[in-house]
């Protein structure tokens, strides 16, 4: 056995003699591994059968229902220094941190199988692909990162070659909301997380490592770790080019990365292609451009509101080979999701007879697991090991009156300063309150691993390697008129936008100049063909006073990350402004 296995199979005995579990599995990754666990779930209620006819080999798990979602007051990094992580993460000391899990993790797997699950972020075969190991005590997370990661023998054999990987320790405990953390040892490489089942608390190559560590490890080495969806646009002669796109939770992103261009369009011959909706990582190429893969092998997406209407390409992927959790489902076990369609529900995600008093039917945070190639826009280009060429990054938000629809960030600079300042405004659903703006920097504030500021000095760092650096763009699907009514169609629609960005980038249309951001000029944008033309004037209007106490406020916002913000960004900042005035 190699050195680097010798020193994997130390680590795995040295959690097996503190966590002291009845058995160790080694995960392979193969069908008949992964149909032995599910038919373990299914015998133990971990897993509930779905309708064969209509969902083939798809499966319900029903999690404690103190274990619904992620729980950023209990996710720490865990730097040497304080000021290392920086305003934007919870931090706690590393000897602390290391003595409060040893305490959690002794004897917790008493009873249960310590399942050994390496697994590739990334084509197998990429230069840009990192690779971990999680140890952990749940089946329903080996059977999610399958789906998830390129998991089992392949990765093994690459970490037996290579000799890196990220080592994630992974316990569902007793499911004690008060006994439950994440913890992040970015210099180590590692991650600790005890007391949930859930998601991005468990199925550690998510969040935990495809951007909290990631990104601490694209700054040491010079590539970006981003919370980005990628997708191709094909115009009618053929020619693919590349988005990478980060959005706030509820703006959009999924429907983005799987977009049904309007029924013009595709009689014109345009296509898109999904290469990932959550995560991509850019490295610089040697020709000076920037070029992406998605790290992940699957979906793990949020049901409630996937519709025929809002994203049919995420629903066709979802009725074979499917992992659905905390969803409702109807009379005759097939699985049910508010927005979904107009059939009543039987059972609550809870598995009790639905109840509109009790809530909603399904979790609002309910999810499917699924494998990308099940997505019928996905792109083979997923599993190029050379990644994508990026030709533009959108930042998008949500604003009822501030943002025009899209702007042009006037180089890479300033589209730093535009994705630092990305704000939404938040929507009653989401808090109560209405309008609240919160900033979320590259909508990567509860996932960068290490202080924001540094962050920011770490992309203009990286656009000053660039020879022909994407072009960076900030859009708004979400303007409201003096009604309150959405004035853009936005969903398939947004392929209007995408197609004037991608012109932009090949400077093809010209644009105006305003001192926030290029704007399209009047028709540059396709609107004839709709049935109702939107207002374009409002949706495109750059109001100077609104946008001057908007970067008082960016101002402020900033100010509380200190001197470790960049001077450069504080200057751009600063000539917006006396540009505006």
């Amino acid at each position: 056995m190699s050195s680097t296995l010798d020193a994997l199979t130390d680590w795995v005995d040295q959690v097996a003699t503190h966590t002291k579990p009845e058995r160790i599995v080694w995960c392979d990754g193969s069908d008949a591994e992964n149909q032995a666990l599910v038919e373990m779930m299914l015998a133990n209620g971990e897993l509930v059968s779905l309708n064969a006819k209509t969902h083939p080999n798809c499966y319900l798990h029903r999690s404690d229902p103190d274990d619904v979602a992620r729980v950023e007051h209990l996710t720490f990094v865990c730097t040497q220094e304080q000021a290392d992580a920086g305003p934007n993460n919870h931090w706690m000391d590393p000897a602390k941190a290391h003595a409060l899990m040893d305490e959690l993790f002794a004897g917790c797997m008493a009873n249960r199988t310590l399942y050994v699950v390496p697994y590739c972020m990334g084509p197998i075969d990429s230069p840009m692909a990192r690779l971990g190991v999680e140890l952990t005590d749940s089946p329903y997370v080996v059977a999610n990162m399958r789906l998830m990661t390129r998991m089992g023998q392949a990765a093994l054999a690459r970490i037996e070659a290579e000799g890196h990987f990220v080592k994630g320790l992974h316990s569902t405990g007793e499911l004690d909301p008060d006994r439950r953390y994440i913890m992040h040892f970015p210099e180590e490489l590692s991650i600790m997380s005890f007391g949930s089942g859930y998601g991005g608390n468990a199925l550690l190559g998510k969040k935990c490592h495809a951007l909290r560590i990631a990104s601490y490890q694209a700054r040491n080495e010079g590539w970006l770790a981003e919370h980005m969806l990628i997708v191709g646009i094909e115009n009618p002669q053929g020619e693919v080019r590349y988005i990478a796109g980060a959005f706030p939770s509820a703006c959009g992103k999924t429907n983005l990365a799987m977009l049904i261009p309007p029924q013009v369009y595709r009689e014109e011959g345009w296509k898109v292609w999904t290469v990932g909706d959550d995560i991509c990582w850019l490295h610089p190429g040697d020709d000076g451009r920037l070029y992406a893969i998605n790290p992940e092998a699957g979906f793990f997406g949020v049901a409630p509101g996937t519709s025929a209407g809002t994203n049919p390409n995420a629903l066709a992927m979802l009725d074979q080979d499917t992992i659905f959790t905390n969803v409702a489902v109807t009379e005759d076990d097939q699985p049910w999701w508010e927005g979904l369609d107009d059939r009543s529900p039987q059972k609550d995600w809870q598995g009790r007879d639905f109840d509109p008093a009790n809530g909603p039917a399904a979790h609002p945070n309910s999810r499917f697991t699924v494998s990308m190639k099940r997505c019928p826009s996905y792109s083979d280009q997923a599993e190029n090991p050379n990644g994508v060429p990026i030709d533009a990054i959108v930042f998008g938000g949500r604003r009822a009156h501030l943002a025009p629809l899209v702007m042009e960030a006037h180089d890479w600079v300033h589209g730093v300063l535009v994705g630092a300042a990305m704000a939404s405004e938040t929507t009653a659903a989401a808090t109560g309150e209405v309008g609240v703006v919160r900033r979320d920097p590259m909508a990567m504030k509860p996932f960068c691993g290490y202080h924001f500021a540094d962050y920011w000095q770490h992309w203009l760092g990286v656009g000053a390697q660039l020879t022909h650096p994407p072009k960076i763009f900030q859009v708004n699907w979400f303007r409201r008129d003096d009604e309150g009514r959405f004035i853009w169609p936005g969903f398939g629609d947004n392929m209007r936008v995408l197609e004037w960005i991608l012109d932009r980038c090949a400077e093809k249309v010209a644009a105006k100049e305003t001192p926030v951001g290029a704007v399209p000029t009047q028709g540059a944008i396709r609107v004839s063909d709709l049935a109702e033309s939107p207002d374009m004037d409002t949706l495109l209007t750059i109001d100077p006073e609104a946008w001057a106490e908007e970067l008082i406020a960016v101002e402020g916002f900033l100010s509380e990350y200190g001197d470790r913000v960049p001077k450069l960004l504080i200057e751009r900042l600063q000539a917006v402004k006396k540009g505006l005035s």
